[in-house]
């Protein structure tokens, strides 16, 4: 065999090698999302409230993956800042996300009451001109004022999300006088009316901050915040709040039980 042949067979031998090196590692970051896919759940769901996680050895028994895989686990659960690896102790849940279901029509204070109290950082409320898709939406001819609320809410001290509200003014202008501070708007609609709510329209996806949303939640700009949409109608069908609400979403998660139906 001639030199450039031995050179030729040896380059191929070499591309193959990496080539498995490459798939190994694919494989492998493919296992530790699976894995952090677990682990964020045992984690949400209070499954280590007492102390740290289990050691990684034992983690790599319980789940069948290889210690590098552990690892490589942690680290995604540690960069989405729900773990921290102390020395002398080992990994610790340091972030708790409060959850809000998606299948019951209700304002955050209820939803959130059992993890403590929400309070209202109201940062504006005024009547103004609605906006085409805003009245739209609201049934009330273009331009109609309508009263817009703008509300940091916190649970525990720390900021939890940015509230955007549009209201129809002939029921907002009695909201100016009541105390938004530290009660939900749905009560409040359902106090002056004299009529409960009936449903709502929702969708849910994934934006970047805003410089002014970083800023009110404390949050670094461009970070990705839950952007919650929602248009809640009174039991007679009346579209009476839309709300656009930005979550950290390092602290909240979104849960719901849905039932098939064809």
């Amino acid at each position: 065999m001639s030199s450039s042949d031995r050179l030729r067979d040896n380059a191929g031998q070499g591309a193959s090698t990496v080539a498995a090196h490459r798939a190994r590692r694919r494989l492998r970051a493919d296992r530790a999302r699976q894995l952090a896919d677990l682990l964020r759940h045992q984690v949400l769901g209070g499954a280590f409230p007492e102390g740290p996680l289990p050691h990684e050895s034992v983690l790599a028994v319980d789940y069948r993956a290889s210690r590098n895989t552990v690892r490589e686990a942690l680290d995604l659960l540690r960069a989405e800042g729900l773990v921290d690896r102390l020395p002398g102790v080992g990994t610790v849940v340091v972030a708790q996300k409060y959850p809000h279901g998606l299948d019951r029509l209700m304002g955050l204070a209820e939803t959130l009451r059992e993890h403590g109290r929400v309070t209202n950082e109201v940062r504006t409320v005024v009547p103004v001109p609605a906006p085409a898709p805003v009245a739209d939406r609201l049934h009330l001819p273009s331009g109609t004022d309508v009263l817009y609320i703008e509300r940091l809410r916190r649970l525990g001290g720390l900021p939890l999300s940015l509230d955007l509200t549009y209201i129809p003014l002939d029921i907002g202008a009695a909201l100016l006088g009541e105390d938004l501070e530290n009660t939900d708007i749905f009560r409040l609609l359902e106090s002056l009316t004299g009529r409960p709510l009936g449903h709502a329209e929702i969708s849910l996806e994934a934006v970047n901050a805003d410089a002014h949303s970083a800023a009110v939640l404390q949050a670094p700009q461009g970070a990705a915040v839950l952007m919650l949409e929602r248009l809640a109608h009174l039991c007679d069908g009346r579209p009476v709040d839309l709300e656009f609400i930005r979550f950290r979403g390092d602290r909240i998660t979104m849960s719901g039980l849905l039932r098939r139906s064809l």
